[in-house]
This record gives structure tokens, sequence and C-alpha cells, in this order.
């Protein structure tokens, strides 16, 4: 379904890469500023288009229809989004999770990871998906999903291909053409001012030469507050032994340790001291409050030398930049049961408080053995102060050029480079601990959170003590070269042939640092001393609670962001460095394709029918690490695959009104960055007995080892797809589609191992014997792992239901009313997570020529981030579903001055995740409604 804005007022509608101009040929739309007729240049787009797609296009210049791209995107058929601080951040489409969508600017390929707070919503996820939260809306001037696949499209985004397209200076008018939108809003938990402006100026010297600029700039504040846990710990069941009778378990210990059980009845001290209980982890008040300034430019130089040539550079580059502190309050026992409420007593350096045990008053315990309330004093708590940087830059350029040779022939290409940096300078941790009661309530089901802080104040440093700092930084980076070249040569008025050639170079590195307490050594001269001087009092919706300062704390202790050791010799070397590999791509690809446009039974009938090849040899360098993070040496492994993608896609039309699509496609996606990485671990367990020049060394020096598989192969997928559009009215539509997917070679994990009888060399699993002590080339591993692909094939089933229709039959003024819906149900195996079974969207609509309102909602059911085996594994997680709605107002004060008003998220919409089959609290958080009002004038 076509869901989109409006392009600018005199502006004609053409492809932004000569790669799509060579795919689709667009008719001129000519609108006015109107939502209305924003309907209409997007069904356009959907109706002249041979494969699948949906489109949305900017209402104006400097103005997309929602503040967010995701957000838009979640308007259209098949497209579910998450979100980040409420605001959208990646997309799934059509039964596949975001690392299957591929997304392109100009043409290009395109990938830009974001941070997020949560490392349950991919904290620093090092994949193949892109985060929409990266760009401004407003430097784009149209957006494209092509959920079918053809020959001359790019291998890869088995799910579909988002295109992203900035505005052309030869798109416009001749002359001068601009717009400047400027907005200020504010979010309910932050009441901060939140300025967002955006400037787009374009000159078009009679249709030869153009210049467009464009530069949007936004700061804001966020908060996403709420209660979550780390799922729990298990209280083990007490066991006797048969011999002696005598009594061992974990609660056992935790008695003698000093908790005290003497408040509970005697059926409930029993209950505890027979274990077999899940306790909560956690038991935490969050905040997670940003500051995020993001910038846009982009510009755009078109050049006609003469009139069967245009030549396009566009450029663009991207700052995304938060300062974040994270602020908890958790319980975190110092000598007890992982990270619940109970914990025994903890000497020096500990101050006297934290020298009593905890008094368990009460709790209640479900039929699966989970403590869903607690009461407890003397209870051991956490204070973490975590304040972080995180620094996004992009940078793009793509030169691209259309050639007419002839009224037959046409070749066209574009070449570009691109890089995409993230980086973490610091992430600190400000530990701090304290000593309180608290009754934790979770509901009978286990799935609400209220917390009750018991015969203390959490604001008063007397209850607290100092633990100490942890200091850590982050990076990686993407790079991509690109070239394609393609030729299309019209036989005669029905049938073109199309041909061309792609290369594609793609490479990611990074790597993780963590410098702990204990190496950095601030645990021994911080822990346990006074926070009085050190301290501020920190206020939510959930409670107030003393923080650490770092300003203060900094001072008082000499202490600074740092990964090594001090200049007075204060801590040791860093020793923790994770994630450290390198992977390399290179893909040469080709195609031939045939395109129809004639009739068939005496109906129009048109399409295409092609077939891509593709080679790609890979290679990943990475770590292998031992103990602690030991360095052994480098993993570098090589691979490639190779393959061809047949795609047929067909538009029979069997009135003017109605069009039947068919289509029947092949296409990939490479395998995760993670899966590829040659990065992994070289142990040898058993020191003492171990002989490695004995023959049954083998056993006796238990080595083992596991990396990543730079040989795995992509994702492959047949897709068929059948829809049915009927079109009405100037803005109607009304879609029914279904599509299959059979999905292969999805990845899992093998061992290779002694006991299974297939063990391997080092040589054969390419791990160097130098990692080992002792180890050589022909040395058998105990053990060794890593993921290959599965051989089974999964199918995915979907339908999609759109429509959308002005109602101007009703009576006036009803009759400026309409209407824009979509609904989506996707069935699939378990094993593929991150999908909604169900969702869906509805967008109502009042416009005049002065003014307009629209409401719009989104819904998608719940997800599946994994699964375990059993009911209590923690391995199972997930989303519950919610609902957005969001609302936007317009005025037009003249022809080129206008008044908006827009609000997101109005009922402060709860996000909450869940872990284990019963769905029991993990995290839920609310961000808040924003509301943003702005003026915007053309010229």
């Amino acid at each position: 379904m076509a869901s989109a804005a409006v392009l600018v007022a005199g502006a004609t509608s053409s492809a932004a890469s000569a790669q799509q101009v060579a795919s689709n040929t667009v008719e001129t739309v000519v609108v006015t500023g109107s939502y209305q007729e924003s309907l209409t240049a997007a069904r356009n787009i959907k109706r002249e288009s041979v494969i699948l797609k949906d489109a949305i296009v900017a209402e104006d210049m400097a103005k997309f229809p929602e503040l967010n791209l995701a957000e838009s995107l979640q308007r259209l058929p098949g497209v579910q989004i998450t979100r980040e601080a409420g605001e959208g951040r990646r997309i799934s489409l059509r039964g596949l999770g975001p690392d299957f969508a591929r997304v392109q600017l100009n043409g290009m390929e395109v990938l830009g990871n974001v941070d997020s707070a949560q490392d349950s919503r991919g904290q620093r996820s090092r994949d193949r998906s892109f985060d929409f939260n990266i760009f401004a809306s407003e430097l784009f001037s149209k957006v494209e999903v092509e959920k079918t696949f053809q020959a001359s499209q790019n291998e890869g985004g088995m799910a579909g291909t988002v295109g992203l397209f900035t505005g052309k200076p030869l798109d416009y008018n001749t002359g001068f053409k601009g717009a400047v939108t400027a907005k200020a809003g504010s979010n309910q938990y932050t009441g901060d001012l939140q300025p967002r402006i955006a400037a787009l100026a374009s000159y078009n010297w009679d249709d030869k030469f153009g210049i467009a600029v464009s530069v949007a700039y936004g700061h804001r504040r966020t908060t996403e507050e709420g209660h979550n846990t780390y799922n729990y710990s298990l209280l083990g069941a007490t066991t006797t032994d048969a011999k002696t009778g005598k009594q061992t378990g974990k609660a056992l210990d935790l008695v003698a340790s000093g908790v005290d059980i003497s408040h509970l009845s005697a059926d409930k001290q029993q209950r505890f001291l027979a274990g077999n209980l899940y306790f909560p982890d956690g038991n935490r008040i969050s905040s997670w409050n940003g500051k995020q300034d993001r910038l846009g430019l982009t510009a755009a130089v078109q050049w006609k030398p003469t009139n069967n040539i245009l030549l396009t550079l566009d450029a663009l580059h991207g700052e995304f930049t938060v300062h974040r502190d994270e602020l908890h309050l958790a319980t975190r026992p110092l000598n007890g049961l992982g990270s619940t409420n109970l914990d025994g007593p903890k000497g020096s350096p500990w101050p006297a408080i934290f020298q009593n045990a905890t008094v368990f008053n009460n709790y209640t315990v479900d039929a699966n053995g989970y403590v869903t309330m607690t009461d407890s004093s003397n209870v051991t708590f956490g204070s973490e102060h975590r304040r972080e940087k995180n620094l996004n830059v992009f940078n793009q350029g793509v030169l691209t050029g259309t050639w007419d040779v002839s009224d037959a022939l046409t070749i066209d290409g574009h070449i570009g480079a691109e890089k995409s940096l993230y980086k973490t300078p610091y992430d600190d941790k400000l530990y701090m601990r304290a000593k309180g009661g608290l009754i934790a309530n979770y509901g009978t089901d286990g799935r609400s959170a209220s917390f009750q802080y018991t015969n203390w104040d959490p604001t008063n440093p007397a209850n607290y003590a100092m633990d100490n700092f942890y200091y850590r930084a982050f990076n990686n980076s993407s790079e991509l070269k690109e070239g394609v070249l393609n030729a299309r040569y019209k036989l005669d008025e029905h049938v073109t042939l199309r041909a061309g050639v792609a290369y594609h170079n793609f490479s990611q590195n990074g790597a993780s640092y963590y410098y702990d307490g204990g190496d950095n050594g601030t645990t021994a001269i911080t822990r346990g001393t006074s926070v009085a001087d050190i301290t501020t009092v920190f206020h939510n919706s959930y409670g107030s609670w003393l923080i650490g300062d770092y300003d203060k704390a900094f001072a008082k202790y000499k202490e600074y962001h740092r990964l090594a050791p001090k200049a007075d010799g204060t801590g040791g070397a860093l020793k923790d460095i994770e994630n450290v590999f390198k992977v390399d791509e290179k893909t040469v690809s080709y195609y031939a394709q045939v395109d129809w446009d004639s009739e068939m039974f005496g109906k129009p009938f048109r399409g295409n029918i092609g077939v891509r090849g593709y080679s790609t040899d890979t290679r990943s360098q990475g770590w292998i690490q031992g103990k602690n993070y030991a360095y052994l040496g480098t993993a570098d492994v090589k691979g490639s695959y190779d393959g061809l993608l047949p795609a047929l896609n067909t538009v029979l039309e069997l009135t003017p009104e109605v069009l039947v699509r068919f289509t029947a496609t092949q296409n990939l996606n490479r395998p995760s960055l993670g899966s590829i990485a040659a990065q992994g671990s070289a142990f040898q367990n058993n020191t003492s007995t171990c002989d490695p020049t004995a023959p049954n060394s083998k056993s006796n020096c238990d080595f083992t080892a596991s990396r990543g598989n730079p040989n795995l192969k992509p994702f492959l997928d047949t897709t068929l797809d059948l829809g049915v559009e009927y079109y009405f009215g100037k803005v109607g539509l009304i879609s029914v589609g279904v599509f299959q997917k059979y999905v292969k070679n999805f990845i899992t994990s093998k061992t290779w191992s002694i006991d299974n009888g297939n063990a391997l060399t080092y040589a054969q699993a390419q791990i160097s014997p130098a990692t080992t002590p002792g180890a050589t080339a022909d040395t058998l591993l105990e053990s060794f792992s890593m993921p290959i692909n599965d051989p089974g094939t999964k199918k995915i089933t979907g339908v999609e239901l759109a429509a959308q229709s002005q109602f101007d039959f009703l009576p006036a003024p009803f009759n400026n009313l309409g209407a824009v819906v979509n609904y989506t149900y996707v069935d699939f195996p378990q094993s593929i997570t991150g999908i909604s079974n169900t969702s869906y969207n509805a967008t109502l609509y009042y416009e005049t020529s002065d003014w307009g309102a629209r409401a719009s909602l989104s819904h998608r059911s719940s997800w599946f981030t994994g699964h375990g085996a059993t009911p209590m594994s923690a391995d199972t997680r997930g989303f519950t579903g919610g609902n957005y709605v969001d609302a936007a107002l317009f005025y037009n004060i003249t022809d080129q001055l206008q008044a908006t008003l827009d609000a997101v998220n109005l009922t402060n919409q709860k996000d909450t995740q869940f872990w284990g089959q019963n769905r029991y609290l993990y995290n839920q958080t609310q961000s808040g409604t924003t509301y943003m009002g702005g003026i915007s004038y053309k010229f």
C-alpha cells in the first residue's frame, strides 16, 4: 500500500539513481502539498512499478510525514519497528528481522549502527542492520520499500530493500527553491526545550545544471524509566546424602552465613530450606537519561553536459551523538545469592551496616517456584551511575551517470564510497553500595512490579558506602566501496534487454575494552569509604536515591577515565579486550534481464525475467583468547561462495483499475558479522597431568577451542508472491497479497569432539597451535565448536491487506475525511525470532485547503528474541505487544507559511520485555509523550 506524503509544489517525481530509473518508469506527479495528493503520488509509484513496491514521499521540501524514518515506514504493510528512547530505530520486514532488510542510500547499500541503552535491545550490535534514527527525516525526499527482488537489483536483503533518496536540484522547477522548517517541543519526562531545524536550498539552471544542499539539526533530551530484573537466580534444591543423612544446599549455606528466616512462618521456612526457588535478580528501578544531538548535511550536484548525459554527485554527512547517564538502584549482594534480596554479612573494608545479614520477613511463590514477592530487611543494594558518550559519524559520496547513447541504448551506473564510524570514547560506571529494607512485588503472575523501600532513607549518605570505578570503551567502523554499470537496449516498443555488472567491497572491524575495578586498582582504594561528599539525590517517577557525582568522586579519588595504570602506578594492565576481529567481503556480480510490456489474452501484461550471478570472497582475522581474555594469537580464515539467483516479476491488468501481481524470485542474505568473525578462544583445561608428547595427550591435556566461521554460506530464499490491487478514485486503493518464503542456510552451532568420534586437529580447525602451550598442528582438540549452516529449510507465510480512501462520497464537511489502514499476518517457525505474528496500522485524516489533522495507530503483537527448552529458561525472552498513537496538525497561514503540531506516543506506551515461557517481567520502561510545534516557510 502506498502511504506517502507530498512532493514539492511543482516538482517532478524522478528516480534518484540511474539504476532506479532503469528499473521502473514512474509518471510525473504534480502535487499541491496536501496529504491527500501525497497518497496519490505514492499510489502511482506502486501502481507503475513492475516489482512489489511501497513508497513514502516527503510532504514538502524538508518535511517528511513523520519525525522519524522508521516511524513512517511502520505505516506500510509488512513493516514492524523497534524503538529506542521512544524513537523508531530498526525495522523488520515480511517475517524476517533487521539483519535481513537491506537499506540503500541514493542507490548504494548503507550500513550504520547506533547504540541502545539496554543490552536486551542490542546495545552495541555489530551487525548488518541499519538504525534509522541516525538521520533526521527532513533530509530525505522519498523512501521506497521494494518487497520483491529483480535481477537488476544488487543481491542481498532477502526480506526486502529500503531505498532512501535525498533531493535532486533538477527534480525542481528552474530557478531557486528553498524551504526552512523550525520546530520546538518537549517531553513529559524531560521538560526540556527540544529544537529541531531543517533547511533546503536548490537552484536549477535551465535544467542543465543544478545544486541542492540541505541541513538538519536537532537536540533533545530523552528519558526512559521503569522497573526491571536480570531474570533470576536459582536457589538450588537441598539434597540429603543417603548414607550420612547430611543435607547440603544453598539455602542452608545462606542461613549458616547469617540470613535470618525466623520471621517466616513454619511452612515458608520449610519451603525455603527445601530450595528449588527462582528469586528475581536485580529488583531494580532505573532511569536512562540521554542528551542527543543529530546533524545531517546533504549536497547534490547535477550536470547535463549534453541532452543525453546526466551526471549526479551526491554527498551526505551525518552525526549522531548521545551523552547518556544511566542510573540504577538494584539489589546487589556482597555475600549472598546472585543479585537477589538475600545477603550474608560482609566485613572489612565495609562499614558496620554491611556486617548485618538479610532478615527475610515474608515471600510468596507461584506454582513454578518463582518468588513473586519478597519482604526483607538489611538488603544490600547497589547504586550504579553509568555515564557514556556515543558518537556515530557517517559519510557517503556517490557519483551516478546516465548516458542515452541512442534512442534504443542507455548506459548508466554509479561509483561510491562510504564509511560509518561508531565510537564510545568512554563508558564508565561508578558503583556504590547501600543497606536497607525492600518489599518487591511482581504480582500474582510475575508480570508487573512495585517496590517499597522500608525502614531506611535511600537519600541518606549514612546508608551507603563507595565501591569502585569501572572504565570501558568501544569502537567499530564499516567501510564500503561500490561500482555498478548497467546497459539497457530497447529491442522494440514491447521488449527491453538489460545487463550489468557490480563490484562490492565491504569491511568491518572493531574492539571492546573493559577495565574493571580490580584491574584498574580503584577497588583497593575506594571500597568501603564514605560517600557523603561525592553524591547527589536523583528523583524519578519510581523513587529517590543517591547517585555518585563523577566530578566530585574523580576529584576526591584523583581518578579519571582511563584504560591503563595511572602515573602513580595505581592499577594493572588492561586485560579484558574483546570482540577483536575484522571482516572483509569482496563481491563481483552480474545479471541479464528481459523487460516486457505487451498483452496477454488481450490484457496489458508487463514484467521482467532475469538471473543474477554472484561470487563472494570473505576473509576474517580475529583474536584467539584464553583464560582471563589473554591474547593467544590471531586466526586468519578465508572463505568463498557463489551462485545464481533467478527472478520473475509480472503484472497483469485485468481492467484499468485491477492489477494482478505474481512473482517468483530467489535472493540471498549474507551471514551475520558475528558468525563469520574469526575471533574465538582456546584453552588447556588440564595442566596437572598434561603431557603433550604422550600418546594419550589428546585426552590428558583437554585442549578445547572455538571460533567464528568465515566459510559460512549465505542465507538463500525462494519467495512466491501473489497480489491483487484495486485502484479507484484519486486516492483509493484496496490490495490483498500473500507471500511464501522458503529459507535455507540458517545458522546453528556444531561441536566436533573426541567423545563424538569426529575430533579435529588444530590444523583442521584452523586454530594456530601456538595459542596453546604444547600443542602442535596435529594435536587433537578435545572439543571444537563453531557456527555452521543448518541443512534444513524454514517456511514463512504471510498475508498483507491494505486500503486507503478519501471519503468524498460523504456530505460536506465530512467529505474531507480519509483513512489509510493495513493489516499483516505472518506465520513462521519458532526458531525465527524478532517478528510479531500480527501487526496493523490505521490513519484517519481530515484535510482542507487551509488546515488538516491526522491521527495514527500502530500495533504489533508480542514477539520473541530467543527461545529456551524449559519453561523457566531465561533463554526465552521477548517483548509484549503494544499500541503507539501519534497525531499531527497543520494550518496554512499563507501559501508559503505553514504552522504544524506533532504529538508522538500520546498514550505513553509501556515497552515491556519478558523472560521464560510464563512471560515474567524482565524490563518495563516508559519514555513519555513528546509534543513538537513548528513553522515552515517555502520560497
